[in-house]
């Protein structure tokens, strides 16, 4: 009797082990099989929602462990600190003159100098340009996984690869669940097998998805979103190098706390050189204008005493940012109604403030942009579809900015556009319990709307009428000379930043993203236009606009009025004269309601 309980007893154990044993294999290799490069041939529409959340307890909360260690790759920092060559340590890089007229050629095309980015190595080394206590902070030990979700249309096939040796080489890689190349009907052939072969050599978390047909950022990114598994999103553009440790930094936050939303600081590599430098040395913050152009503000005073410090940030950028899974969809994701691209980082960042979330920017965390030529836009517009930004803006206004919208300068001349069926969202601002837009000016965005005036005059691109392909542009140029004249933009509403001026209240004429006004030094003929800061005394910054006669006249006096100079193809002022076709213009848009009162000389 004792001998058959022993051999049951011994039997069982052999059960139980050899079950356990089983269980530890199966659950290794879910753990550490190697992943699939894989391309997927994907509608998004067809697929379902959250995918990714559907994975996620609905009780999701990081539970970091409360211990902290230092993440740098200290290997791999020295490694980068001994490179040489063109382009290394961030440095500006230069071709023979016998390539000019290619690099040129090339530039037009790309937005940027492409033979000079084949040239480069796709590792390239970079500065550490973060602030100094960075370069000594311990981050949380345990961190949340992430799914990096890169949009590509067209993009050059160098600029791209860089685009990923950075993001792998700088990150640790226990950090990165997957990357997923979300590729928006791209046609040039380099971004098809080339690029598969590419990364099956290369890498092995890098997937592709392709959309069937063109569909924008905003859907692009939103297919990437339903197909990651991680515990958090981290979206990124397409043309950008990653520095050291970046990825750290903007995890712990979002770990600690669910409804953090960050964003890295967003470096500058010129177009034309491939230089990095800071884009603003002390940070910045995102904020608007009367007529929702995404602008810049500087820090505010308390940020600025602890420079490695995160610190909210009432608008993102758009481009880069992390965002817990959970988080992004009980958010509702990216609004399915805003079509190309244009106004998504201000209707996601209204709801992450007035829903229960918070954003903030994270200075030990550092990306480089490749901000592409002014003149290049990003995303070519399918036919059809050109009012697209006027849909997208007057969508997130009546949605997310309640009584406000009668303050957008182009609000009621938007009027006859279909946004198209707000119930859904509505429905989900309702749903979430979403604070007022008055809560948001108050609390977050204190400091945004005080500093622009009630309305504006006109804004968008200045056209001349004499020759309706050419319009008023800061060509490229620092303060130190004159502005001029350039192909205009397809969109005149809203051009590219080069083209976009705003006549305000104060009567001054400013570029959009840096608030530099067009002043005229000298009363004599032909006297050239230059930007200079706005000092709001009229004067030789006093610009006023005649809709009927399309004159745009410097000085109170009104005598003196803006020209096109057609054999030249420059702008300068002098005498008025309504006969002159060369001194008649057409602004994108036009309050005419604020305009028609005005009495002119």
């Amino acid at each position: 009797m004792l001998r058959s309980n022993l051999e049951l007893i011994a039997m069982l154990t052999i059960f139980i082990i050899s079950w356990s044993a089983l269980f530890l294999l199966y659950s290794v290799f879910n753990l550490y099989a190697p992943f699939t490069n894989k391309t997927i041939d994907l509608d998004p529409i067809f697929q379902p929602y959250g995918r990714a959340q559907d994975l996620l307890p609905a009780d999701f909360q990081p539970r970091p462990s409360e211990e902290k260690r230092d993440w740098h790759d200290y290997k791999a920092m020295e490694q980068d600190a001994k490179r040489v060559g063109l382009g290394e340590q961030g440095k500006a890089a230069k071709l023979k003159n016998s390539t000019r007229d290619l690099q040129l050629k090339l530039n037009e095309k790309y937005g940027f100098n492409a033979l000079l980015s084949d040239s480069i190595s796709v590792n390239r080394s970079l500065p550490d340009i973060r602030p100094p206590n960075c370069k000594k902070k311990l981050y949380l030990s345990v961190l949340p996984k992430v799914s990096i979700i890169l949009i590509f249309y067209n993009e050059y096939f160098s600029v791209l690869k860089r685009s990923l040796h950075s993001v792998i080489n700088r990150s640790p890689p226990e950090l990165i669940k997957e990357i997923i190349l979300v590729d928006d009907y791209s046609d040039r052939d380099h971004l098809h097998k080339p690029l598969e072969d590419y990364i099956a050599g290369h890498f092995t978390n890098v997937r592709i998805i392709r959309l069937p047909r063109r569909m924008g950022l905003i859907a692009a990114r939103t297919a990437g979103a339903r197909n990651a598994t991680a515990e958090i999103l981290v979206f990124l553009d397409s043309h950008i190098e990653a520095n050291h440790n970046w990825l750290p930094p903007l995890l712990e936050p979002i770990a600690l706390n669910k409804r953090m939303v960050v964003c890295p600081i967003i470096d500058s590599v010129n177009y034309n050189n491939f230089e990095l430098s800071e884009f603003r040395p002390k940070g910045h913050r995102g904020a608007f204008t009367r007529d929702l152009a995404y602008v810049i503000l500087g820090l505010l005073p308390e940020n600025i005493k602890f420079p490695s410090k995160p610190y909210k940030n009432p608008v993102m950028m758009g481009g880069l940012f992390a965002i817990s899974t959970q988080f992004f969809w009980e958010l509702g994701g990216y609004d399915e109604g805003l079509d190309i691209y244009g106004g998504e980082q201000f209707e996601l960042s209204f709801k992450i403030w007035m829903c229960g979330g918070e954003m903030y920017n994270v200075p030990c965390s550092r990306v480089a942009h490749v901000f592409p030529s002014p003149h290049k836009k990003p995303y070519n517009v399918p036919a059809g579809r050109s009012n697209y930004l006027f849909k997208n803006y007057k969508r997130v206004a009546e949605v997310w900015m309640d009584g406000y919208t009668k303050y957008i300068s182009w609000y009621y001349e938007a009027g006859d556009i279909d946004v198209g069926d707000l119930t859904k969202q509505k429905a989900l601002r309702s749903k979430l319990k979403c604070k007022s837009f008055e809560w948001y000016l108050k609390n977050v965005a204190f400091d945004v709307i005080g500093g622009y005036p009630p309305f504006m005059y006109a804004s968008g691109a200045i056209q001349n009428l004499g020759d309706a392909n050419m319009c008023v542009d800061v060509l490229r140029h620092d303060f130190l000379q004159p502005i001029g004249l350039y192909t205009c933009a397809e969109n005149l509403v809203f051009p590219q930043l080069p083209q976009f001026w705003t006549l305000t209240p104060h009567w001054e004429l400013y570029m959009h993203n840096n608030f530099m006004c067009l002043e005229v030094r000298t009363l004599k003929r032909n006297a050239p236009v230059w930007q200079k800061p706005c000092h709001r005394k009229g004067g030789n910054q006093f610009w006023n606009y005649d809709y009927k006669s399309r004159l745009l006249k410097n000085r109170e006096d009104g005598k003196r009025c803006l020209e096109m100079l057609p054999l030249n193809k420059t702008v300068v002022v002098n005498a008025c004269n309504k006969s002159n076709i060369y001194m008649r213009w057409n602004i994108g848009f036009i309050n005419r309601t604020a305009l028609q009162n005005i009495s002119y000389t």
